[in-house]
């Protein structure tokens, strides 16, 4: 069972920026984060595959830059011009192969205050 790590959450004003770091116990194909806002679904803010291949929700954009350093089994989410809508608690996911079951971090909290 592979294990993620995540820290780099916090409190932020809006316009503020953060960096989110995500580790895991071995090699994973696809790493990446979700959020999930009280009283809301989780939802996908972007993945990257061990090749590089990135997707991001539509809302992240232009804002939101996920990499990864396959030599450490790290993922990053460099986090720019925040908005108090970003709030949420930000999940590290990853995932073995491309079909595989996702594993998940413990959740690391990030506020962003206007």
């Amino acid at each position: 069972q592979v294990q993620l790590v995540e820290s780099g959450g916090g409190l932020v004003q809006a316009g503020g920026s953060l960096r989110l770091s995500c580790v895991a116990s071995r090699s994973m194909f696809s790493m990446g984060w979700y959020r999930q806002a009280p009283g809301k679904q989780r939802e996908l803010v972007a993945t990257i595959t061990s090749g590089g291949t990135t997707n991001y929700e539509d809302s992240v954009k232009g804002r939101f830059t996920i990499t990864r350093d396959n030599a450490k089994n790290t993922v990053y989410l460099q986090m720019n011009s925040l908005k108090p809508e970003d709030t949420a608690v930000y999940y590290c996911n990853a995932r073995a192969t491309i079909f595989a079951t996702p594993a998940w971090g413990q959740g690391t909290q990030i506020t962003v205050s206007s």
